[in-house]
């Protein structure tokens, strides 16, 4: 797969309520980064079964349910294994049907199609700010 067509099946499991990534499309070694990760987050996370266990622990807990991924902008690299995605997320807190939205940008590799290596920086006040309301 591109690194295109993988951000393109994350964004379909978040509006899915799925975990964000599908084991099939994950390198071995996949390594998850969120260099603005909240307190008491991992920072880095390496390794298949690693990403899988992290993101899907943190699916089933996170009380947000995404309704758009929206003000998506893909940007080519001179690397063909590389996009940077600028995107806002969405979602509805499930117990006080709070709606909000928070931006994102990520950088997303890709090695003989598949998902090598994914950096996340998230807007993590907009998230807490709807996490407490």
């Amino acid at each position: 797969m591109t690194p295109t067509e993988i951000f393109a099946l994350m964004r379909a499991r978040w509006l899915a309520d799925q975990s964000t990534f599908d084991p099939a499309v994950l390198a071995g070694d996949v390594v998850l980064e969120a260099p603005f990760a909240a307190p008491g987050q991992p920072v880095r996370t390496e390794g298949k079964e690693q990403v899988i266990a992290y993101t899907e622990a943190g699916h089933a807990s996170f009380p947000v349910r995404f309704g758009d991924c929206r003000h998506v902008t893909v940007h080519v690299t001179a690397d063909p294994d590389v996009i940077v995605v600028e995107y806002e997320l969405v979602g509805t807190h499930v117990h006080t049907g709070v709606t909000a939205a928070a931006p994102f940008i990520g950088v997303l590799r890709t090695r003989d199609g598949k998902l090598a290596h994914w950096r996340e920086y998230q807007h993590t006040l907009a998230i807490a700010q709807v996490l407490s309301a």
